[in-house]
C-alpha cells in the first residue's frame, strides 16, 4: 500500500476510536445516572430502557455496522434522557461536577 492509503487507514481508525470514546462515556454517564436515581429513591423508568440500551451497545446487530458507533450513542442518549425525564425532576441541571444542583427562579 502506498502513503495516502495508510494516512486514510489512520484517519479512519482515529474518528472510529474517538467515536467509541464517546459512545463509552454516553454509557458510564447511563450507569451513573440510574445509580443515582436508585440512590435518592426516585424512578429511574422501565428496566428495560437502561438494559435494552446496554445491550445495544454490546450486541453486534446494530442500524449501522460496528465500527460507527453514532447509533449506539444515540440508543444511549435517549434512554439517558427518558431515565432523567421518568424522575420528574423539572428545574435539575447537572454542572458537570458530579453534583447537582436545583436551577432557583423566583
Amino acid at each position: 500500500m502506498d502513503s495516502g492509503t495508510w494516512v486514510v487507514v489512520l484517519v479512519v481508525a482515529a474518528l472510529a476510536a474517538a467515536v467509541l470514546a464517546v459512545a463509552v462515556t454516553v454509557l458510564i454517564r447511563l450507569v451513573r445516572t440510574r445509580r443515582e436515581l436508585r440512590r435518592a429513591g426516585l424512578p429511574s423508568g422501565p428496566r428495560w430502557v437502561f438494559w435494552g440500551a446496554v445491550l445495544y451497545l454490546v450486541l453486534p446487530a446494530d442500524l449501522l455496522p460496528d465500527p460507527v458507533y453514532l447509533d449506539d450513542i444515540g440508543v444511549l442518549l435517549l434512554a439517558l434522557r427518558s431515565m432523567r425525564s421518568s424522575a420528574g425532576l423539572p428545574g435539575v441541571r447537572d454542572d458537570g461536577s458530579g453534583t447537582r444542583s436545583r436551577d432557583r427562579t423566583v
